[in-house]
């Protein structure tokens, strides 16, 4: 007798409870506060920001695009030549020189 008694109890104590927590909220003011209805002087700066970063990912593209994406770079073509250059400024260096 006492186990139902308890869960009764508690039982409606949680009824209690969501049903002030319902009535308080209808209860709340559905007018936007005065705060709220003033345009905030950081807006502005926040969107001329915004509208910068935009334009810097815009130009990051642009630069990315006029890269050699890694899989289709050819290392051993790029290897030749800079051995190529280098074989060429090494004959300069000893025809000047001997």
């Amino acid at each position: 007798m006492r186990g139902r008694l308890g869960w009764l109890l508690a039982g409606a104590g949680v009824a209690a409870a969501a049903a002030a927590r319902f009535l308080k909220r209808d209860a709340a003011p559905t007018t936007p506060l005065e705060h709220e209805a003033e345009a905030d002087p950081r807006a502005e700066e926040l969107r001329q920001r915004i509208a910068e970063s935009r334009e810097l990912v815009d130009e990051r593209d642009e630069f990315e695009e006029a890269e050699t994406p890694v899989d289709e770079a050819d290392p051993d073509a790029r290897r030749r030549a800079v051995h190529d250059r280098g074989r060429e400024a090494a004959e300069r260096m000893r025809g000047e020189g001997g």
